[in-house]
């Protein structure tokens, strides 16, 4: 009415209407055909009722009412190398068997372990794919047969072990399984230049990787000492704990009245606090040799040396790989890339170290010394 003075807006009033607003976003996305209970997934809509009315024996997704499905995974853990190609196996079926054949969604992803965030590897629909990460351009779904899903990984990468999943999604119903994936491989302490506890963890992980190698986990290590692995320095392992295996007891490692085991500090600081590593190497697709040659060399002339026999020096891990895998025994001493000097013996004798089995160093001499020869890495 003119003259009537204005209700003042209260902040009630406010409120509702943002409330209003809110209600309307959540409920019109509900009223658009054509993405109703249809969830979003890596780049995949899972359309349920539109694709899977129309499979199968046309039972939409009630088909699988007292039909069960089935994913078929190994049990015992798969083993390669660095550089290979392997098959993770997984089949699934239907009990019982169905007649017509269903679209199924498939799903692979690599689980969270030591700290590691979950990856996923790749996702199918039908024809359709998609990859993710590091494994972009070197994983495939096999599909060679009826209701095969394996996949295979090509170009294997140290960081590539562990437990991947497999899981089918058929409509409302999914199974899955695991595949446990172990590259073959060796663990060794490793010591920096400086001396003993001087890596914190991200220098650790950087002085394992220059040696051809990663930072091993407990299972590794775990692995390592059960195989006869006694060392009296902590190390970090990848969990960012430290530990060191002991088969001897003895006074500095613990004392004498300790089992023999896996010894542990525990979590430690990433950053602050600095021990050794134990560093984790894969079996080679080449092959070390200990160069002959007709003097010895210092660390320059060692790295010419292998250039020129069309190879290159070898890395710390790939002479612990050759000492594991290849069986090098050789109680010549040689130059390696990171300035150390050491020589492999697989079957002690006389005038060549200790009794037992492993990799000898001299530590890390003067670089201009002409002491030593040289080992060479050449890739076949």
């Amino acid at each position: 009415c003119p003259g009537a003075p204005a209700w003042p807006r209260s902040p009630w009033h406010e409120e509702m209407g943002l409330l209003l607003l809110v209600l309307l976003l959540l409920i019109l996305p509900l009223l658009l055909p054509g993405t109703y209970g249809l969830p979003f997934y890596n780049g995949f809509y899972y359309a349920n009722s539109a694709n899977d009315q129309n499979a199968g024996n046309g039972h939409g997704k009630d088909l699988l009412n007292g039909v069960k499905l089935v994913v078929e995974t190994p049990e015992e853990t798969l083993f390669t190398y660095q550089g290979a190609s392997v098959i993770l196996p997984c089949r699934y079926r239907y009990e019982p068997a169905l007649v017509s054949p269903r679209r199924v969604r498939i799903k692979w992803w690599k689980l969270s372990e030591n700290g590691a965030p979950e990856k996923d590897v790749l996702v199918a629909i039908g024809l359709r794919h998609r990859t993710f990460g590091d494994y972009q351009g070197r994983v495939h779904l096999r599909q060679d047969k009826e209701h095969d899903v394996s996949l295979e990984i090509q170009d294997l990468r140290l960081e590539d072990y562990g437990r991947y999943r497999c899981e089918v999604i058929d409509g409302l119903e999914d199974e899955s399984g695991l595949v446990e994936l172990e590259l073959r491989g060796v663990v060794f302490p490793y010591q920096s230049p400086q001396g003993r506890y001087q890596l914190n963890f991200h220098e650790g992980q950087q002085v394992c990787a220059e040696q051809g190698a990663v930072v091993a986990s407990f299972e590794q290590l775990f692995r390592a000492w059960e195989e006869g692995l006694d060392w009296c320095n902590a190390g970090w392992l990848q969990d960012a704990t430290v530990q060191y295996p002991i088969m001897l007891p003895r006074q500095p490692c613990g004392g004498p009245g300790l089992a023999p085991g896996v010894r542990s500090y525990g979590p430690r600081h990433r950053r602050l606090h600095r021990y050794d590593v134990f560093c984790f190497a894969t079996a080679l697709k080449g092959r070390v040799y200990y160069l002959e040659h007709p003097e010895k060399l210092t660390l320059t002339e060692a790295r010419e040396a292998c250039q020129e026999d069309g190879a290159m020096i070898a890395k710390v891990g790939q002479l612990f790989a050759a000492w594991r895998f290849q069986g090098l025994d050789r109680c010549d001493a040689g130059w390696l890339a990171d300035g150390s000097a050491r020589y492999p013996v697989a079957h002690p004798h006389p005038n060549c170290g200790p009794p037992e089995p492993g990799v000898r160093s001299f530590g890390f001499p003067d670089p201009q010394s002409r002491l030593y020869g040289v080992y060479c890495y050449r890739q076949h």
